[in-house]
């Protein structure tokens, strides 16, 4: 099998398991370089190439840590990595930007240099969705539009139309975890609250949100408290951390309007996290220096 193959067969692997991953790729080349224009790397959300080649310790850390930095903000890059006579010819330093470009020092005595273009490849995120209420189905169609994986879980004789989401369950059974966590809205709606919440709680969540009044929620926690005496830790926290009622407050009153309000909360969730793991990146990356 050769080089080129195995990146590609990796990719798809990666792909059909829903894992992030990076594509590094040679796009010129001067002088002396260990990796040639073409050259491809795969490379994980931690550093590790699984894949392919992208040159010696010369390009090595600084393709990493743009990677890096791709993943956490999901936008490519283009390191740019010279001499630094080169770099101070033009006026620059090693980790500045120019022209939407990022340079870095070449330390090693080939001289060479390597403009690497860096794109994140990111699972979509997945949206499940408990309950065939209005707000539910407005909901699914909402994080369709948006990107999201949409899975909608409700007994089918609750169905009314056909959702528009990527996949249909009949009850309240969490999907497969082709992602270990997920974004988590319960929009029963006074049809199988409690076996719903109870699901949601089943899954390992970045966001869980109940539709529903406080008070109804405050209820349905202390039946399912009463019911589940000894509750573990990791249970109790994740009933704990339940958004009820979910969304923003703007004011929302039709299904469409508050369906908006919840996604609009989960993006602001989704994008805090990952501008704290891009802060975590590039703190670890910085340390390594």
């Amino acid at each position: 099998m050769t080089v080129h193959v195995d990146v590609m067969d990796i990719m798809s692997k990666l792909k059909a398991a829903e894992e992030s991953f990076a594509v590094a790729t040679v796009v010129r080349t001067v002088s002396v370089t260990a990796a040639k224009a073409g050259a491809k790397g795969v490379i994980r959300p931690d550093g590790t190439i699984v894949a392919g080649w992208i040159g010696g310790g010369c390009a090595r850390a600084a393709v990493l840590k743009a990677a890096r930095q791709a993943l956490a903000d999901g936008q490519p890059r283009l390191v740019s990595i010279q001499p630094e006579d080169l770099l101070a010819d033009q006026g620059l330093k090693g980790g500045q930007e120019r022209d939407g470009a990022t340079f870095f020092v070449n330390g090693c005595p080939s001289k060479g240099s390597m403009d690497i273009f860096i794109e994140p490849v990111l699972p979509k995120p997945a949206l499940v969705i408990l309950g065939a209420s209005p707000v539910a189905l407005a909901l699914a169609a909402l994080g369709r539009q948006f990107g999201y994986h949409v899975d909608l879980a409700a007994p089918h004789a609750d169905l009314t139309v056909i959702p528009d989401a990527d996949r249909v369950t009949d009850g309240f059974a969490p999907p497969p975890p082709e992602q270990s966590r997920r974004y988590v809205v319960v929009s029963t709606q006074g049809r199988g609250d409690r076996a719903a919440l109870e699901a949601a709680l089943s899954m390992e969540t970045y966001y869980c949100g109940f539709v529903g009044s406080r008070r109804k929620f405050a209820t349905l926690t202390e039946a399912i408290r009463q019911a589940d005496p000894g509750m573990n830790e990791e249970r109790a926290r994740r009933l704990g951390g339940v958004k009820a009622p979910a969304g923003l407050d703007i004011g929302a009153i039709a299904p469409d309007e508050i369906a908006l309000s919840i996604l609009a909360e989960i993006v602001a969730v989704r994008r805090g996290r990952q501008r704290a793991e891009l802060d975590s990146h590039t703190q670890d990356a910085n340390r390594e220096e």
